[in-house]
């Protein structure tokens, strides 16, 4: 009874992706910072990718589902994250351009490793939540794809953020600002590392409830981090200075 309706947490989760990225895109819109242009786009592939687990739970995967889950969550959300936060941290036109470029050529390698790969197994499509290295065959590119590309830019994001709390550190006028940025990199860690364990494990309970929590958590911690205080907010390792262009 339970498994029946847990369907419901990875459409909250693409609920939350959404309204997350609706704040940044208007606030994008008010300033043009870079980083949170891509940050909404990270926050849409969450979106569209938990939507795509709603659709394979509720019936048979279809192999187009499963690929899309595959490319746009277990891949490609993760670098476009830290490519914003390398974006923020180091704020020159040529590092925009230089991870532009990466961000070009990570995404249109893992779109064509993911399309072009053979479904392994197509009876493993049926379960709840299937696990990629029995649909793709294990170490197959499209089944390594994630821990080649996600799991190095999971370590940029979370050492951004760690970095930019600690300077917030004792400061009380930034207390709200530390401790959003602390939820970010935690709720970016449920994600990461809870929901990726089990998702590899195929339990989709533990890894829907995952997949909600770590982006309600990171919801909050931006939330924490947009209160009015002196300076601009935090948002995934945001620093105390003023926006540039």
């Amino acid at each position: 009874m339970l498994l029946a309706v847990m369907w419901v947490f990875p459409l909250l989760a693409a609920l939350i992706a959404l309204a997350f990225a609706g704040v940044l895109a208007r606030r994008y819109l008010d300033r043009r910072p870079r980083h949170e242009a891509l940050w909404v786009v990270a926050l849409l592939l969450y979106a569209a990718a938990s939507f795509m687990v709603v659709l394979g739970v509720l019936g048979d995967w279809s192999a187009f589902e499963y690929r899309t889950y595959w490319l746009l969550g277990a891949a490609l959300n993760v670098p476009f994250l830290a490519a914003g936060e390398v974006v923020l941290l180091f704020r020159r036109q040529w590092v925009f351009v230089v991870v532009l470029l990466a961000l070009v050529f990570v995404t249109g390698f893992s779109f064509a490793v993911v399309r072009t790969a053979e479904i392994a197994d197509p009876t493993a499509l049926g379960q709840d939540l299937p696990s990629g290295k029995v649909v793709f065959g294990v170490g197959t590119a499209a089944h390594r794809l994630p821990q080649v590309i996600a799991i190095p830019a999971y370590l940029v994001l979370v050492g951004g953020t760690l970095w930019s709390a600690r300077q917030m550190r004792g400061r009380p006028e930034r207390r709200d600002a530390f401790y959003g940025v602390l939820g970010i990199a935690f709720g970016a860690t449920i994600v990461a590392a809870v929901g990726s364990a089990f998702a590899a494990a195929g339990n989709f309970t533990v890894f829907s409830l995952a997949l909600t929590m770590g982006i309600a958590v990171m919801f909050w911690g931006f939330l924490r981090t947009s209160r009015r205080g002196p300076g601009p907010c935090a948002l995934l390792g945001f620093l105390n200075r003023p926006e540039q262009g």
